[in-house]
């Protein structure tokens, strides 16, 4: 039985996802596994070797034709084929076909719409949208996915561009904060909080420590917990008392 010849120049990849740029007046692609080009940019998957099916650049990766070493030098400045294979994944263009493209974009619409629906609020019933909900009111606006961005970081910016349409607010946060009377200076503390706050709900005083519950809007979480930290010198207390300000004791259908 006669051999067949493969040229040591060619590499044969099946079922695989390529990533492509073009530099230098040259492409190069590289072979990556399906689903985890998306990964990597996302910083979810952090093993290189996950990503790659083989850590070598390809001028065409269908024809298994290899990138020749002068070019790639050339190109990016090195002969390193794993760093050259991190720049393209970086700023290159993932290849994929047009169904496969409907298919990811009509899956992370879904989930930026359900991470929209987990994080607000209608303002006029204190109840969450459903995600059906949301998802209309993204149509309704005309909102793009952007497949090369994470969805939590779109759904933080399609807020604001939803209320056009909706009555739409970030839940907010009820925090707790305890300030003891040994704190010097607790009314001056408790103006920079409540400029970090929505609303105050109670506050309280106490042999001149302050008891107050407020509701925050979730970014100033941050803001609030380094205030009560370096101004009473760890001797304040922070209490999350509940993520959403949502209407209790009802359930949202889809």
């Amino acid at each position: 039985m006669s051999k067949i010849f493969t040229p040591t120049n060619q590499i044969r990849l099946t079922n695989v996802a390529i990533v492509r740029m073009k530099k230098g007046g040259k492409r190069f692609e590289i072979a990556c596994y399906k689903n985890k080009v998306v990964s990597w940019r996302n910083n979810v998957e952090k093993d290189i070797d996950e990503v790659l099916q083989t850590h070598t650049v390809f001028t065409n990766v269908s024809k298994g034709q290899v990138a020749n070493k002068e070019d790639l030098k050339k190109a990016f400045n090195t002969e390193d084929q794993t760093e050259i294979c991190k720049q393209i994944l970086a700023k290159g263009e993932l290849q994929i076909s047009d169904k496969e493209r409907s298919s990811q974009i009509e899956n992370q619409l879904k989930d930026i719409a359900t991470i929209v629906s987990d994080m607000c609020i209608n303002t006029e019933t204190k109840r969450p949208f459903t995600v059906s909900m949301i998802e209309s009111g993204l149509k309704q606006i005309h909102f793009g996915v952007n497949v090369n961005k994470n969805s939590k970081q779109q759904a933080l910016e399609v807020i604001p561009l939803l209320k056009s349409c909706l009555t739409i607010e970030r839940a907010q946060m009820r925090l707790k904060i305890e300030v003891g009377g040994g704190v010097k200076d607790v009314k001056r503390l408790k103006e920079k909080l409540i400029k970090c706050a929505t609303s105050v709900e109670t506050e309280e005083w106490s042999g001149g420590g302050l008891l107050m519950i407020c509701l925050i809007d979730p970014g100033k979480y941050r803001e609030i917990d380094e205030l009560v930290r370096t101004e009473t010198r760890g001797q304040g207390q922070l209490e999350l008392l509940n993520l959403k300000e949502v209407t209790e004791g009802e359930e949202v259908l889809e």
